[in-house]
């Protein structure tokens, strides 16, 4: 008898089939209705199959074909894999009725969705491969598929030069990482019987310490490359903002989890990594966060902006990564699972608000031909509707609850604050200062989006901008699955993290549901790692309430310290919702009821004087984000030119006009002293082309020499 998940499985890989071959056969004005319709119902069977395997707790295994001096290639969807391939299907699924909508309001008869939907199901299938390889080479050759159609749909519209070199350096990049991967499976696999990862996975207990790390760092920071991870990351904010609108979402939401999915199998799951490489991923992580973030609040272009921010939650995602490796080393089960099920949670958050963000960019730009923020303005007016959504995605990427941003990053902080568990006070100071970069990065957070809603949808517009003629008032109905979505994922963290735990169960060896989901709290609750009387004050509050209601456990969660330290922390967003919606409906009750009898009169506004405030008297993205260049102005480093000063009567100065030029952090630091000293080595080389055949013969003489001394030497 065929299982729901393999049925599913094999009608998504047919959907996909179909839906390139049926992309590439149907009219040109067919090719949207196509995407959607095929990509959703593609999305849902991915969905079913990994929910099938996270409900059971049995994963799936299917054996395909035998190559030649590397085994049988073969499927397993696991836990793991399940949580990474739910989340893809979830974005999925908005952003291929998206892709219908987008392309059917905004493009024009002559777009070429029938190549786009050719490359679209061939890159959802290239990414179900990864998640359910079993074996090193059928996930390197999904991996390869999925980097170059990654490439030729960042190129898709090739609008100009920069959109050209922004391709290629990604794949220039993405190739870099990909043979660092490469590597590392081949150091693993040099004593396995095959290149299955359960084969991988027996042979890494083999490996020396040196052989271990050297597969840690170039699993690490091959796939960090896919993960935006610093210092490899200097190709994502270009392609972002090349990418075209109705593949950036796809981007964004579900191909740069496959670089956290790559570093936790094989640096989590195959290989058993050491204290010091936690280490190194927890300050990696912290790093790439703060600097992500500060990029992120100072930019002006709203999908350059989402590239940076995009870089900031991988970087916490790391972190998180991080803590856990050093809690599993250290043999602090519990933490552990806190942290895994924390860097899960925040992917799965992370895909969902930022395709809902990039969507309303998507929207605004189509509806007003820029997405500079220094010249929107007023959008509120004119997009109503995805005002409205944009904001539900600022307020869950700035983690305030009760949207899902805020659990993801309460469970990361408090993974953190959990190193007094720790032995080593030299770790518990980089847990001390890492936590402290993540809580700096969290405010910084709140002030980029406060600065991009206020921006683009608040005040008067900014530009010389029109609405266009085909912009829609309404609420666009992809974006708002993913706003409803946000919301779930921030109310209910009660039910995602006892999914969560059939994943990091095994890898941490602790329960999550049993550290921090409680169950419905009653008079005579008992629990052994709660006191008594603790459990009686939640319950006299009323932590019990919706026990006769709601299915499955309660709706606190719950963390308690360790004996030495039990302070319990707790969070419930379900509550913290209800209690802001009887206050909010308290207060408009009693407005209302006070201002019933008073009568409203306009006068015109004051302005210092002036009729009404021009819009070069508001603040601009770049006047607001201003305190933050100047207080981080030691990493910004800016060449500051002072182009022209105009003056009245030569004595009185009216305008200074300076041009600000900057070089990203990594590239001042990493790429150009790379640069330089690659081109140290071209004058070298090209130093010892002079046409000289005598020294030719040398050089030729002096190579065989070296190759004798070193095969003496072995």
């Amino acid at each position: 008898m065929v299982s729901v998940t393999g049925a599913s499985i094999v009608l998504f890989f047919l959907v996909c089939a179909a839906g390139m071959g049926l992309s590439a056969l149907c009219g040109r004005k067919r090719a949207p209705v196509v995407i959607a319709g095929a990509g959703a119902i593609a999305s849902v069977l991915v969905v079913l199959a990994s929910a099938a395997v996270l409900l059971t707790g049995r994963s799936y295994e299917a054996a395909l074909w035998t190559l030649d001096g590397f085994g049988r290639l073969t499927l397993r969807l696991d836990a793991l894999s399940s949580i990474f391939l739910l989340t893809a299907g979830i974005v999925y699924f908005p952003i291929s009725l998206f892709v219908r909508s987008f392309l059917k309001d905004q493009q024009g008869s002559d777009y070429p969705a029938r190549r786009f939907g050719v490359m679209y199901f061939a890159l959802m299938a290239s990414v179900a491969l990864i998640l359910m390889a079993n074996d090193a080479p059928l996930f390197l050759i999904s991996w390869e598929c999925m980097s170059i159609l990654c490439f030729l749909l960042i190129n898709f519209e090739l609008q100009s030069q920069t959109d050209k070199a922004a391709g290629y350096i990604m794949l220039a990049m993405s190739e870099a990482g990909f043979l660092a991967v490469v590597i590392a499976f081949l150091v693993l696999g040099r004593g396995a019987a095959s290149f299955s990862f359960s084969a991988l996975s027996a042979a890494a207990g083999s490996l020396s310490p040196p052989a271990l790390w050297s597969v840690f760092l170039l699993g690490f920071f091959g796939f960090g490359v896919k993960a935006g991870l610093v210092p490899v990351n200097f190709w994502l904010p270009r392609s972002y903002t090349a990418a075209p609108p109705v593949f950036i979402p796809v981007f964004a939401g579900v191909t740069l989890n496959l670089g956290f999915y790559g570093i936790m199998r094989l640096n989590a799951d195959l290989i058993h990594a050491s204290y010091g490489t936690g280490v190194l991923a927890l300050i990696t992580g912290s790093i790439t966060a703060l600097v992500g973030i500060l990029y992120a609040t100072t930019e002006r272009d709203m999908k350059t902006m989402l590239a940076h921010s995009s870089i900031e939650n991988a970087g916490i995602i790391v972190a998180a990564l991080g803590a856990f490796l050093i809690y599993r080393a250290s043999a602090e089960p519990v933490a552990a699972a806190i942290a895994l099920s924390a860097a899960l949670y925040h992917m799965l958050n992370h895909s969902v608000y930022k395709t809902l963000l990039f969507q309303g960019t998507a929207h605004v730009e189509a509806a007003t031909g820029t997405r500079d923020m220094d010249q929107l303005g007023g959008l509120s007016r004119v997009l109503p509707g995805v005002s409205a959504l944009f904001l539900v995605g600022c307020l869950a990427i700035s983690a305030v609850p009760p949207f899902n941003g805020f659990v993801s990053e309460w469970l990361t902080l408090q993974s953190l604050l959990r190193s007094a568990v720790l032995s080593s006070t030299s770790v518990r100071i980089v847990f001390v200062l890492c936590g402290a970069a993540l809580a700096l990065t969290a405010a910084l957070a709140v002030t980029c989006f406060v600065k991009t809603y206020a921006m683009n949808f608040l005040g008067p517009p900014r530009g010389a901008w029109e609405p266009q003629l085909r912009t829609r008032k309404g609420v666009p109905f992809p974006p708002a699955c993913l706003a409803v979505a946000c919301l779930l994922l921030g109310v209910l963290p009660t039910y995602v993290l006892p999914a969560l735990n059939r994943a990091v169960e095994p890898l941490a060896g602790a329960s999550i549901t049993t550290a921090l989901v409680q169950p419905f709290f009653t008079a005579n609750a008992r629990n052994g790692q709660l006191p008594h009387a603790f459990l009686q004050d939640f319950h006299n509050i009323g932590a019990q309430s919706g026990r006769r209601v709601l299915p499955g456990r309660g709706l606190v969660v719950l963390l308690r310290g360790h004996n030495a330290n039990p302070v319990v922390f707790a969070m419930s967003t379900a509550y913290a919702l209800a209690a802001l919606a009887i206050l909010l409906l308290l207060t408009w009750f009693a407005v209302t009821r006070l201002t019933r009898r008073r009568s409203v009169v306009r006068r015109p506004l004051w302005a210092g004087g002036i009729p009404r405030l021009l819009p070069q008297m508001t603040y601009t993205a770049t006047g607001f984000s201003n305190p933050v260049r100047v207080v981080f102005q030691a990493i910004f480093q800016p060449n500051i030119t002072e182009d022209t000063r105009q003056t009245v009567a030569v004595h009185f100065r009216t305008a200074i006009h300076r041009q600000r030029e900057e070089t990203h952090v990594v590239d001042r630091l990493f790429l150009q002293p790379m640069g330089a000293a690659m081109r140290w080595v071209a004058r070298l080389l090209a130093g010892m082309h002079h046409g000289r055949l005598n020294a030719y013969v040398t050089y030729v003489l002096a190579f065989f020499l070296l190759v004798l001394f070193l095969y003496r030497g072995t």
